[in-house]
């Protein structure tokens, strides 16, 4: 294993479930407090970090529209989801600043009072500072998800890899909670992930990642330290390259 990273700008996506902790909705104040501490490790190794949040702990779109039974247009649902990740944002920027890291909130809808909005050269700019950027609002267009926003940013901002933090270890070949004997995948191509419906992203963002040759790192949140081993190259989790 190097103790040098191997890559030097990361994308980190994060997803709101993963900030609830044991909760059963809203912001676990010691979850954010871990990943702060966390990623600060890999500030002090010169990583250059931006994160993408979700917002499922708070508000999900999808499952709250009319595909679901439920009365609400897709668009506005959508909308609420990318307001509630900017919740997440925020919160999340408040730990790490009290953690001693200068964070950046950067939103794809404009709300000046408490966020910058997103503009490509500025969050470079902010990152080349070691600024921590947090991207909020997804894309800032309905019936995209912060998977895309994630790989859309990475793309934006020439990251070398989206480090995807989830519950597993890895992808698998079904739910590991819900299939005993499932496989665990260290290696998986783009390909194979679009044509096995592997739920590692979704598929815009993993056919993204795959026109511009983006790794994507599946490795899990819940264990302290995985970030780190991660960006030292440690083989944890499952590459998708």
């Amino acid at each position: 294993m190097s103790r040098q990273p191997v890559y030097k700008r990361i994308v980190l996506k994060i997803s709101g479930e993963a900030l609830q902790g044991k909760k059963p909705h809203g912001i676990d104040h010691s979850v954010l407090v871990s990943l702060s501490r966390q990623i600060k490790e890999i500030r002090d190794l010169q990583v250059e970090v931006a994160l993408v949040l979700g917002a499922g702990n708070i508000f999900r779109g999808q499952e709250n529209t009319a595909s679901k039974g439920l009365d609400m247009d897709r668009s506005v649902a959508d909308y609420m989801g990318m307001l509630a990740t900017v919740i997440n944002g925020l919160a999340f920027q408040d730990v790490l600043e009290k953690t001693g890291m200068p964070t950046r909130v950067m939103t794809a809808i404009e709300i000046q009072k408490i966020a910058e909005p997103y503009i490509r050269r500025r969050a470079v700019r902010h990152l080349e500072k070691g600024r921590i950027v947090i991207f909020v609002a997804g894309t800032g267009n309905p019936y995209f998800t912060t998977d895309t926003a994630a790989a859309l940013r990475a793309m934006e901002i020439h990251a070398d890899a989206i480090l995807k933090a989830t519950k597993v270890d890895g992808v698998y070949s079904a739910d590991p909670f819900k299939v005993k004997g499932a496989k665990k995948f260290d290696q998986l191509k783009y390909i194979d992930v679009l044509k096995k419906g592997l739920k590692v992203m979704d598929a815009t963002a993993v056919s993204l990642c795959m026109d511009n040759k983006l790794p994507i790192v599946v490795f899990n949140l819940n264990k302290v330290g995985n970030i780190k081993r991660v960006v030292l190259g440690e083989k944890i989790g499952t590459v998708v390259s």
